[in-house]
């Protein structure tokens, strides 16, 4: 069975890297099924730049994850709100997830789900529920922020899709040097052949069903 292919898809991000880890394996079957895929982050975490680093390192390394996994410039949406304090400003945020709502109409849409803990994926799912709750919505799992989660709906992905994920993650050499345990390719990979063997399929990606339209 295809993504839908009818309506954009919009997958909504508190942090560069999180679209990537949470759904890089779905964007990129969507984006090989035709879907039109459309990515906003709300924070390019300039405050925890390594010293002596461009302070648009994480934003350059988004724009190169995206573009492996196929996503134009222009359907980027790159905001700079201070990182851990997404909360000040969730009016704009809104606004944000308004104004992208009625200039792209997107079908489907994934952001992080409601039991994620980080006070900024928090925010964005509030936000995103504002804005979509009469859209298709799925949260995507980062299990390193959850102490519970639901996982009742999956995208099943081919060896191509998990790859396409792993490339676009290569981008954030600034994580690898910081050696997140989940920036490796035993976590990416495991992740992905459980949930596929959850749902028989090679590999899948997991989400929280939060609202589904038909």
């Amino acid at each position: 069975m295809k993504l839908p292919s009818d309506a954009p898809v919009l997958v909504v991000a508190a942090h560069t890297d999180d679209a990537e880890l949470g759904c890089g394996g779905t964007i990129a079957r969507a984006v090989e099924e035709g879907s039109q895929v459309h990515v906003a982050v709300f924070s390019t975490v300039e405050e925890s730049v390594p010293a002596g680093a461009s302070p648009t390192l994480l934003r350059d390394e988004f724009f190169a994850a995206m573009d492996v996994l196929g996503i134009p410039e222009e359907r980027l949406t790159v905001e700079a709100f201070p990182v851990r304090h997404l909360s000040s400003h969730r009016q704009e945020i809104l606004d944000v997830l308004i104004r992208l709502g009625r200039s792209i109409q997107p079908g489907m849409v994934f952001s992080a789900a409601s039991t994620d803990v980080h006070q900024d994926h928090q925010v964005v799912h509030a936000e995103c529920l504002r804005a979509f709750k009469d859209r298709t919505f799925f949260g995507y799992e980062a299990p390193w922020n959850h102490v519970t989660f639901t996982a009742n709906a999956f995208v099943a992905l081919e060896e191509r899709h998990v790859e396409a994920k792993w490339s676009a993650l290569q981008a954030y050499r600034s994580q690898f040097e910081l050696e997140r345990p989940y920036f490796s390719r035993d976590f990416i990979w495991g992740l992905a052949k459980v949930r596929g063997v959850q749902v028989k399929a090679p590999y899948a990606e997991a989400f929280e069903a939060i609202r589904v339209r038909i």
